[in-house]
């Protein structure tokens, strides 16, 4: 599996990181239940895969079940949490610095570590209030203090609009950004992935096969292209080719999930840097230009 250094952390994270919320989201029509024994058993042995083939990357977060997510992951941390660079998440909303330690602490406990390497306050979309409340209102002091004591490693947030964590970014307190991005919502492509790369912030992705978004709507309007392609190859080919991400994130419940995952991952080839696509018609309409001139000069 190939590795990449996460930002300025220092730490070497796989290309392919392990989403943690399948392992409390119930789907019964995939006979998906992973509260129950047999479920369990699979998080488990899914979680084991992972590691085995060189996954390092494990995000998880209170708020999957209640902490049940966590659980899971700890039990498997037990004996391999050296292997993996481990993440969690924290709330913050009307919580004050003591609160946010016991909700740090907590998860250390479900998860069985005295440490998580990065720990991420869980958000979606921030106002300017979000902000001031976080770096100023306690919630961020917690996080340091935590960092100082040797229980957190690095502090990071989650964003589903990226657009709404440029003013962290801003702030140079945050080495690590969850962003949700993909083929089909590019925002952060233009409004957080050039900072973060510039900052040196370590940048992890959710959503990076469309929560099967894609695919739900391919299956109605386009079934000729998911019968011609995986749509979940192009998805995660498109997120690979971003070099300003570090970490994509994949929800994975079988163990042959892992296995399917890491055969895409093998086989993506980069033949395009995303990072340099336009995002608006003029840019779009010029590059096509450039190209005609390049086929005319070669003729």
């Amino acid at each position: 599996m190939q590795k990449v250094i996460l930002g300025n952390t220092g730490l070497p994270v796989s290309r392919i990181g392990l989403g943690g919320y399948p392992f409390s989201g119930v789907n019964r029509a995939r006979h998906w239940d992973p509260y129950s024994a047999a479920g369990r058993s699979t998080v488990t042995a899914t979680i084991h895969r992972a590691l085995d083939l060189g996954i390092n990357y494990i995000d998880t977060a209170p708020g999957y079940g209640a902490g049940h997510s966590e659980r899971i992951i700890g039990e498997v941390m037990r004996t391999r949490r050296a292997e993996c660079v481990l993440a969690t998440k924290v709330g913050w909303q009307g919580l004050d610095k003591a609160a946010v330690k016991e909700g740090v602490r907590a998860s250390l406990e479900r998860l069985g570590t005295p440490y998580v390497d990065v720990a991420q306050f869980h958000g979606g979309m921030y106002t300017e209030a979000d902000f001031a409340h976080i770096v100023h209102g306690g919630p961020l002091d917690a996080l340091r203090e935590l960092r100082q004591s040797g229980e957190v490693r690095f502090i990071g947030l989650t964003a589903e609009e990226p657009w709404t964590a440029r003013p962290f970014l801003e702030s140079g307190e945050f080495q690590v950004v969850q962003l949700a991005y993909n083929l089909i919502y590019q925002s952060a492509a233009l409004h957080a992935l050039d900072e973060a790369r510039q900052r040196g912030v370590g940048v992890v992705t959710m959503r990076t096969m469309t929560s099967g978004i894609l695919q739900h709507i391919l299956a109605s309007l386009a079934p000729e292209w998911v019968r011609a392609r995986d749509p979940y190859e192009v998805c995660l080919a498109f997120v690979l080719s971003d070099p300003r991400v570090h970490v994509a994130l994949v929800g994975m419940r079988w163990p042959e999930e892992v296995e399917d995952n890491i055969r895409l991952m093998e086989a993506f080839e980069a033949r395009l840097d995303v990072s340099t696509v336009p995002r608006l018609t003029a840019g779009i309409y010029g590059s096509e230009d450039a190209e005609a001139d390049r086929e005319a000069s070669r003729d």
